[in-house]
């Protein structure tokens, strides 16, 4: 059942910001802390936890407030991230929004948004000039909104794959731990490690499924097991060229087991300019360089499923 609600979430980390056009403020807005639910008293120790303001409401931003202790700040859509806040702001939206997020808080606060998105966003957080973001890679879901959530943890990694970077690293990790989660603080090459295996199994996966209509992540895992691992490690090679990085050992294996914890996650190629989106970029690039494709494969099967 644990696994079953895992996969709920895994798409994304929050519902709460369909896409937004520039927003406006007429008059600012600013969220007032809320008292600890009756959830949160019941489940969570007296371990002391930072408060911070939470951008997006949905089921990660409500389970990370839980874990606090009544003087958060949820910041919703149309507030402005409040500047005189001292602290972490979680951003728990989805990666479209993350323009509208920027706009919405203040400059001199940009370091200290910790993002929860999945997928690629380096090339984005770079062009803002927040190459050194605080991230948090969350191998957690929240099946509905107030449930308690489910730890991602695997017979590979039964210690938990959750992880984060950046000054607020630590902080994140303690608030985590007092709802029951794993949270390994990372520097920043093992994060991109991470992010980018993160990455790769879920545009390896999702690709694959995509090709076999009705295919779950389990039955990929089980069914379609050559074609997964041989777009795993044609993916995984360009990724490493790219990025000038040594994975470790393995990655096949690991990304499996993670798969049969979300064995009945559907699959579907989506957000496309967030995850598989940046492995064609790869494509694109070498295609006009007049190089070979680093992932033939990833790109005939985009174009099999008309994606490109």
């Amino acid at each position: 059942m644990a696994a079953n609600a895992l996969t709920r979430q895994l798409s994304s980390t929050s519902t709460l910001w369909p896409p937004l056009k520039k927003p406006t403020f007429s008059k600012p807005r600013f969220a007032k802390p809320t008292p600890v639910s009756a959830f949160a008293m019941a489940s969570f120790t007296t371990t002391q936890v930072a408060p911070a303001a939470i951008v997006g409401g949905g089921r990660v931003g409500t389970a990370l407030k839980e874990m606090g202790k009544g003087q958060d700040l949820l910041v919703k859509r149309g507030e402005l991230v409040p500047l005189d806040f001292e602290g972490p702001i979680f951003v728990c939206t989805r990666n479209d929004d993350l323009e509208a997020v920027l706009e919405a808080t203040p400059r001199s606060r940009w370091n200290d948004l910790v993002f929860f998105q999945n997928g690629m966003i380096e090339p984005w957080l770079e062009s803002k000039g927040l190459r050194d973001a605080n991230q948090v890679l969350a191998y957690f879901a929240v099946s509905k909104l107030g449930e308690r959530p489910i730890d991602g943890k695997t017979d590979t990694n039964p210690e938990g794959l959750t992880a984060a970077y950046g000054k607020w690293a630590s902080v994140v990790a303690e608030r985590l731990s007092v709802g029951g989660l794993s949270c390994k603080v990372l520097d920043k090459e093992a994060f991109q490690k991470q992010m980018l295996e993160k990455l790769i199994w879920i545009s390896a996966f999702m690709l694959v499924g995509a090709r076999h209509t009705g295919a779950t992540v389990g039955v990929v895992e089980k069914e379609y097991r050559s074609e997964v691992s041989a777009l795993i490690a044609e993916l995984a090679s360009a990724a490493a060229a790219e990025k000038g990085i040594t994975f470790d050992p393995a990655m096949e294996d690991r990304l499996c087991a993670y798969s049969r914890a979300v064995a009945h996650f559907p699959t579907a190629v989506k957000e496309f300019k967030w995850r598989n989106g940046w492995f064609y970029s790869l494509s694109e690039k070498a295609n006009a360089e007049g190089k070979p494709d680093p992932c033939l494969l990833h790109t005939a099967w985009l174009k099999e499923i008309k994606v490109v």
